[in-house]
C-alpha cells in the first residue's frame, strides 16, 4: 500500500496509539510505521509526533508510504525462470550463481534486479532495499524462491516459514562416499570470528541447526543426497 493516505480520527479510535491505529489501518508491521513516524513520513494535523502519540477526535492523520524503488536498486534486464505468477507472488527458478539481493560486493546482477525490470508490483513489508524478498538461497545454490507483490502474501508466506509449515528439499553432490543411507546432523552454526561471511560449527554465538539427508546414489569419488532442511540457518 504505497503513496498517500489520508485519515480523520473518529471517537472510536480515540486515545488510540498513533502506530497501534496505522497498524490496523495499513498493511504494515508495527516496527516498519514507528520507523515512518520518526522519520517523518506521518504527520498529525500537519506536525511531526511520536509514535506513542495518543489520537484525538477529529484529527487528521497524513501518512506518506515512500516507494519501493530506490536508486541503489536500478532494475536490470536479466532473464527470469518464472514457474508460475499471479496478483500475489512469483516462483522463480534461481539459477546457480544469481545473488538474490543486492548487498556489498553485488550490487548488480541479483535476482531482485531482474524482478524490477519484470514488475513494479512488489510487497514493501520486507522494507525498501529488498522489497518482495521472503526468504532466500545462498548465491551457489540453484532452486525455487517465492516473492511476495501482495502485502497480503508476504504476512501469509512469512508466517508459514516462522511455524516452520513449509518444507524444503535439496538434492547436493557432496565429496567422497557417505555410507550411512539417511541419517539427522544436528549442529550449532555460527559466523566465523574472524572471516565474518562465512558460517562454521561452533559453540559459541551460534544457533541449532537440523539437517536431515538420505543417499539418492553413490558414485566413485561422491555421493548424490536428498537433504531436508528443518531450521534455516544461513548457508546452513
Amino acid at each position: 500500500m504505497n503513496g498517500k493516505h489520508v485519515f480523520t480520527i473518529a471517537q472510536d479510535d480515540e486515545k488510540k496509539r498513533l502506530d497501534i491505529f496505522l497498524v490496523e489501518k495499513l498493511q504494515h508491521s508495527r516496527n516498519y510505521l514507528k520507523k515512518s513516524i520518526v522519520e517523518g513520513w506521518v504527520r498529525v494535523n500537519g506536525t511531526v509526533v511520536k509514535p506513542k502519540y495518543k489520537l484525538k477526535q477529529k484529527d487528521q492523520i497524513t501518512v506518506i508510504i515512500p516507494p519501493v524503488l530506490q536508486p541503489s536498486i536500478s532494475p536490470e534486464d536479466i532473464p527470469l525462470d518464472i514457474i508460475f505468477e499471479d496478483q500475489d507472488i512469483i516462483v522463480i527458478n534461481k539459477p546457480r550463481g544469481m545473488v538474490v539481493y543486492p548487498a556489498p560486493g553485488n550490487y548488480s546482477g541479483t535476482l531482485l534486479n531482474a524482478l524490477l525490470n519484470h514488475t513494479k508490483n512488489l510487497s514493501a513489508k520486507s522494507g525498501l532495499m529488498r522489497p518482495g524478498i521472503v526468504h532466500r538461497l545462498d548465491k551457489d545454490t540453484s532452486g525455487v524462491i517465492v516473492i511476495a507483490k501482495s502485502d497480503i502474501a508476504y504476512m501469509s508466506i512469512s508466517k508459514q516459514l516462522k511455524n516452520r509449515e513449509v518444507k524444503k528439499v535439496y538434492q547436493t553432490l557432496v565429496w567422497g562416499q557417505v555410507q550411512e543411507d539417511g541419517a539427522t546432523i544436528t549442529a550449532p552454526i555460527g559466523r566465523h570470528p574472524l572471516k565474518r561471511t562465512k558460517m562454521l560449527v561452533a559453540a559459541k554465538n551460534s544457533r541449532k541447526a537440523i539437517t536431515h539427508f538420505s543417499v539418492l546414489e553413490r558414485f566413485d569419488e561422491f555421493t548424490l543426497l536428498e537433504v531436508t532442511i528443518e531450521t534455516g540457518r544461513t548457508h546452513q
